[in-house]
């Protein structure tokens, strides 16, 4: 994945759902649900192919399990430095469009657009 283009609805998604650490394949679906208000649709297949993707541009990992680790879950994924960074490129992507998109808006309303 190249990190100086916008990324993707999902990838960007699954990313922020493992920003706050490890979790398994369920949990990042649900946080995915609960972050996009439901927008991004993300079933289980799709998942697991972005992960792969994810995983083989080096922004994921699987996590190793902790001894608490309930088996049933299978494995776990988090961010690697790579994935942190690729983040914040996407943070700061983000916030110099809006930026953008506030200086049209102050021109817009003083007519000069």
């Amino acid at each position: 994945m190249d990190m100086s283009t916008p990324l993707p609805a999902a990838p960007l998604h699954v990313l922020l759902a493992l920003s706050d650490g490890p979790i398994h394949g369920y949990g990042i679906l649900q946080s995915v649900r609960e972050r996009s208000r439901g927008a991004v649709k993300l079933g289980t297949g799709s998942l697991y192919r972005h992960l792969s993707k994810l995983i083989a541009a080096g922004l994921v990992a699987e996590a190793k399990p902790g001894p608490s680790a309930d088996p049933r879950r299978g494995a776990s994924y988090r961010l690697t430095p790579r994935g942190r960074q690729a983040l914040a490129a996407e943070r700061d992507r983000v916030a110099a469009l809006l930026a953008s998109l506030d200086a049209a808006a102050r021109r817009m309303r003083r007519g000069s657009v």
